[in-house]
């Protein structure tokens, strides 16, 4: 048998890796902080010494999952039409170890996604465009932006896991590492998000009526608020494999 060279040892370290984050979102969205590494193992259908041999224990795990899915989390706030192209938050990609501070290393946020079959991958980008077109032809671009984010959660857990552990200011973090997490976050979604929202219709009304532009704390605190909201009604959808099929109920229901 040909021994397996560099570049293929790397690229099954790297599907394993995205392998066991895939699988320790999807447990912490049922089990939260109770999650343990034969958990993880288990719902990835892998050895715990496998799994082990990667994360030793499930703080650095949610860590590394957290700023992986904080790369991706930008994606919903752009339209369709305007967005560049979408890469697979299921393809492996090279991603540094964490720092010991728990800030993003000087080379970029850390970039490994979920792994699965890549014929999945394509159909569920397939599915996700065309929801998204559909969507931004009947709502507003709030409401749109809202449906293609329910839409994302519905396939990617870590993302709505990086959502909700926001919102709760990463408490299940050390402060070292959520305070940099935290940061980030307002930087790459509250604050894209809370621009996004001064051109929606409360914005609109607003101008109408000669109220001045929200202060910017105030206008990332609605942008919390909203996210908060969101979260909220879709862990009910979530949790029953419906938040595709909701998604746009959800946005109706909170008047986006």
């Amino acid at each position: 048998m040909t021994p397996r060279t560099k570049e293929q040892n790397e690229e099954i370290r790297l599907r394993r890796l995205a392998q066991i984050r895939k699988a320790a979102a999807d447990v912490f969205l049922n089990k939260g902080p109770l999650l343990e590494i034969r958990d993880v193992a288990a719902q990835a259908e892998l050895g715990y010494g496998t799994v082990y041999h990667y994360y030793s224990n499930k703080g650095d795990l949610l860590h590394d999952l957290l700023w992986d899915a904080l790369e991706r989390a930008g994606e919903w706030l752009e339209a369709p039409h305007n967005a560049p192209p979408k890469v697979s938050p299921l393809a492996p990609r090279e991603i540094p170890r964490a720092t010991a501070s728990g800030e993003a290393p000087a080379g970029g946020p850390f970039g490994l996604a979920a792994v699965s079959d890549i014929g999945d991958t394509a159909d569920a980008d397939s599915r996700s465009a065309s929801l998204e077109t559909v969507a931004g032809a009947e709502l507003g671009p709030v409401a749109a932006a809202g449906v293609r984010l329910l839409q994302l959660w519905a396939e990617d857990h870590a993302l709505f896991l990086l959502h909700k552990l926001a919102g709760e200011g990463f408490a299940a973090l050390p402060e070292a590492r959520s305070a940099p997490l935290s940061a980030a976050f307002r930087r790459e979604v509250l604050a894209p998000l809370a621009a996004l929202l001064e051109s929606g219709p409360a914005a609109n009304e607003a101008a109408a009526s000669g109220v001045c532009a929200a202060e910017p704390t105030y206008r990332l605190q609605r942008a919390e608020m909203l996210l908060a909201a969101l979260v909220g009604c879709a862990s009910l959808s979530l949790r029953r494999g419906k938040l595709h099929e909701e998604a746009r109920d959800i946005v109706r229901l909170l008047k986006l």
